[in-house]
């Protein structure tokens, strides 16, 4: 009894890790966990050709391609080493649908890019909360628009409520926030010689706190509404003609984006 036990305990312990290794191309399995500059050499001497590298709040996204293959990888490195490896489709590799492996993911990614009228999808899989495009053209074009929205500091504009295109508005956001950090130093968006207010420090705190902060810092409440379980307001700053929208999450403040001042003066009570 003891030694069945004891191989149905090994067999359960083994099967584990299973659908983890699953989720990972056969070629470059035995590279997840490896330190990041030892598993970039071994990913160029089996052919692969390193194309961009993104930075997220935790991580980095690197993406790879094989020519050979017709494959592109992105990659996960959380603290200097590889953390996963998952093949996404080639538009991701800023190489077209056609020169990659012909899944439907690819597919998918050209179907939204040409429904919104665009050459090719500005975000990458990674961009989305589960690492992968959405499961059909309508919905990655959703979240496309409203990454590029977002990207942009276009206001947010979601007539038919998606849930889709308001996931893609905040990491467009997120995004614009990363490549822009420069600026959030002395503040975040004042315009020309006005004297800016710096609010990083309210991202993330509780949605009561975060809005006396703002009244006492000069802004007011001009404008909001719900989509789900996000809500969103536009507070106006007249003395130095900053003009942003806040979204709440479950209480907390999820981010603080900069958009155009004539956002809060058409609003304004």
């Amino acid at each position: 009894m003891r030694k069945i036990l004891g191989c149905i305990l090994s067999i359960s312990l083994l099967a584990v890790p299973l659908p983890l290794l699953a989720d990972t191309p056969s070629g470059v399995s035995d590279l997840v966990g490896a330190r990041g500059a030892g598993g970039e050499t071994q990913l160029q001497e089996r052919g692969y050709i390193h194309i961009k590298t993104d930075r997220g709040d935790d991580r980095a996204w690197s993406y790879w391609w094989q020519p050979q293959r017709k494959q592109c990888l992105s990659i996960a490195v959380v603290e200097g080493r590889f953390d996963s490896i998952t093949e996404t489709p080639a538009p991701d590799c800023n190489q077209s649908a056609s020169s990659g492996s012909g899944d439907r993911a690819a597919a998918i990614a050209v179907g939204a890019a040409a429904l919104i009228g665009v050459i090719a999808l500005a975000h990458q899989s990674h961009h989305h909360d589960d690492g992968q495009h959405a499961g059909d053209e309508a919905s990655d074009a959703a979240f496309e628009r409203g990454y590029r929205d977002g990207l942009y500091s276009q206001d947010y504009h979601n007539p038919d409520r998606s849930d889709q295109y308001s996931s893609g508005y905040g990491a467009g956001v997120n995004q614009r926030q990363r490549e822009t950090e420069h600026r959030d130093q002395d503040g975040r968006g004042a315009a020309g010689y006005a004297p800016k207010v710096n609010l990083n420090d309210l991202l993330t705190a509780r949605a009561p706190g975060a809005e006396t902060q703002l009244s006492q810092r000069g802004f007011m409440n001009v404008y909001g509404y719900q989509v789900t379980d996000t809500s969103y307001t536009f507070w106006y700053n007249r003395a130095t003609a900053q003009c942003v929208q806040v979204a709440v999450t479950d209480g907390r403040v999820r981010y603080i984006s900069a958009i155009r001042e004539a956002s809060c003066q058409s609003h304004q009570r």
